[in-house]
């Protein structure tokens, strides 16, 4: 039975030895690290919000109640940023498409030129000069 209370002591006295190191080593923090860890929990409740001030957030406001002045600035800067790049989207497509006609109307130009050319020639009956040359300057 003395055995028993000894190995109990023993255990008892090892636990609170325990606690009372890891007690000691977080008593002996730098006030650094301290400050370090209360400025990163400061920074995370500056963007972060509990989850019933959110739900409040978002129910403050009835349908038929006049929004914020930054709820209005919100939505006015997401409709101008979807503006710009629709506009920007419209553009490069216009943009495109004119290079495309201009690309069209030079092939077909060089295909009118070549084809009136090949006619020149083969009409061309060598005793007078070609068409070019044969104006009449007044």
């Amino acid at each position: 039975m003395t055995w028993r209370q000894a190995v109990l002591l023993s255990c008892f006295s090892a636990v609170v030895l325990l606690s009372m190191l890891r007690e000691g080593t977080s008593a002996s923090v730098g006030t650094m690290q301290m400050a370090g860890e209360e400025a990163s929990e400061d920074a995370k409740q500056k963007i972060f919000m509990q989850e019933s001030d959110a739900s409040n957030f978002l129910k403050r406001r009835g349908k038929r109640s006049p929004k914020s002045r930054d709820e209005v600035n919100a939505e006015n800067r997401q409709k101008l940023r979807v503006d710009e790049l629709r506009r920007e989207y419209y553009e490069e497509q216009r943009n495109e498409f004119e290079n495309f006609v201009e690309e069209q109307n030079d092939e077909q130009e060089e295909r009118s030129r070549e084809a009136v050319e090949q006619w020149r020639q083969w009409h061309y009956d060598g005793l007078h000069p070609s068409y070019l040359y044969n104006r009449h300057h007044t």
